[in-house]
């Protein structure tokens, strides 16, 4: 037998004094005090003992837990025009896609818990027991999930008219007095992105060359291996001057914007052509969106969405009613919005009709060397902008008004405060998305506390 042999059989071999070979000690830390019998004994993690455990996915999750109420939500909802796009049918070959609910509860939690990006929610399906019980052991991906968020925005829309619709049914929403407010959020555009109508056209031109360069020379190429390379070159080119095209053909909606002299100064992004130069709540000027938010004062339930890329609430205040006309069949009873809002002819427009609307709006003040009482009527006022002045004069006005900012910019708040800093996204009609996204998990939570209070009152 060899040494080495020898020496590992005398380690097998045990301690005369005792049956079985003891545990090595370690010895106590020198900060670890010495007690009287003995050294300290406590357990010790063991990170890598093999343990096997019987569990449920159900059984990991709290039964109160936020995301079964979003699942028990979602669950209720009729998908049937989802399930309609789907082209996987029994008796037909195909991969079974992920049912539509899924997607949707994910991406209602994952609002509720401030997650916007796709990969961060991808990600936390595979390591976050809440994602993962919503998914119930099916795999997604970013990709699918990035496309879900914005390829429904018509039944996203329409689910949002659905919801408020039987929360008034219930009595919990009434459209007495809603509070209207615009939230400028920053898109996913830098401000270099943004070229005026000359530079773009050159930088179009020279796109437009590089491409037929490419094709060129791809053509003229017989190695595989570089046509390859040409060909995502080509490509890359092509996306480029495709760009540079949208950003051209958005450039005349800027134009309109200036004014006659300033119209060479409109510039557009070639990142995010629809996105516009805004100035924000701390004053700098940066690419952002412009999203109108209409809510109900006695639920603080948000009944209304629309996303613009003006920098101005001027004039959103008529198109903001008539939305709540044509979801709901009635316009507000009261309208609140900010002086950004107060310009006479829409006051005049949305409080017309039998069904009008009654606005409470702040009074601009005079100039200074006005010294009228800007709660006065005018000699040039209409009946309506009169009567809008004496209202905005009086302690009830005064009192009714104080709803907007306690209603609007609460909404805008928890908003803000669940991650709608800046768009991932771009492009309107995908803004447009994410918003209603954020709408419709509020007003989840929402319902949820209504109904609760609505069943203490009642018990």
């Amino acid at each position: 037998m060899s040494t080495e042999a020898m020496s590992h059989s005398s380690e097998r071999k045990p301690d005369p004094e005792t049956l079985f070979p003891m545990a090595q000690v370690e010895p106590a830390d020198s900060a670890t005090e010495v007690l009287v019998g003995g050294r300290p004994r406590m357990q010790r993690p063991d990170r890598h003992q093999v343990a096997m455990r019987m569990l449920a996915l159900d059984g990991l999750l709290p039964q109160d837990h936020q995301s079964r109420l979003v699942w028990q939500y979602v669950d209720g909802l009729d998908m049937t025009p989802l399930y309609d796009l789907i082209r996987a049918v029994e008796g037909r070959a195909g991969r079974n896609p992920i049912d539509p609910k899924i997607l949707m509860a994910l991406w209602l939690y994952a609002t509720l818990d401030g997650v916007g990006s796709a990969r961060q929610l991808a990600q936390l399906c595979e390591a976050h027991v809440a994602y993962q019980w919503i998914c119930g052991g099916v795999s997604v991906n970013h990709h699918t999930l990035s496309d879900f968020r914005t390829s429904h925005v018509e039944f996203l829309d329409q689910l949002l008219t659905d919801s408020v619709a039987v929360l008034m049914h219930q009595d919990l929403v009434t459209l007495h007095r809603v509070a209207q407010d615009g939230m400028r959020v920053r898109a996913s555009a830098g401000a270099s992105s943004f070229r005026r109508r000359k530079t773009l056209e050159e930088c179009h031109g020279e796109a437009r060359k590089q491409v037929d360069a490419l094709r060129e020379e791809l053509q003229a190429d017989p190695g595989a291996s570089s046509k390859r390379q040409k060909a995502a070159r080509r490509c890359a080119a092509r996306e480029r001057a495709e760009k540079i095209q949208r950003a051209l053909d958005e450039m005349p909606k800027a134009e309109s914007k200036k004014k006659a002299g300033e119209k060479d100064k409109a510039r557009v992004s070639t990142t995010d052509p629809e996105a516009r130069v805004m100035k924000m709540p701390d004053g700098g000027f940066r690419p952002a969106y412009n999203v109108e938010i209409a809510t109900d004062t006695g639920s603080q339930v948000i009944t209304g969405v629309e996303t613009i890329n003006n920098g101005s609430d001027l004039g959103q205040m008529p198109p903001m009613v008539q939305q709540h006309s044509d979801r709901y069949d009635r316009v507000p009873e009261e309208v609140l919005v900010d002086g950004g809002f107060a310009k006479h002819e829409d006051i005049e427009k949305v409080s017309a009709g039998e069904g009008r609307t009654v606005v409470y709006a702040p009074v601009l003040k005079p100039k200074k060397k006005d010294t009228r009482d800007p709660h006065a009527p005018r000699p040039d006022d209409s009946e309506t902008i009169a009567e809008w002045r004496k209202r905005m004069g009086t302690a009830e006005g005064k009192e009714i008004y104080k709803d907007r900012a306690s209603t609007a910019e609460c909404v805008n708040a928890i908003a803000r405060n669940r991650g709608l800093q800046q768009f991932l996204v771009r492009g309107l009609a995908k803004v447009q998305a994410v918003i209603l996204w954020f709408a419709l998990a509020h007003n989840l939570m929402r319902a949820v506390a209504l109904r609760a209070e609505a069943a203490t009152i009642a018990g």
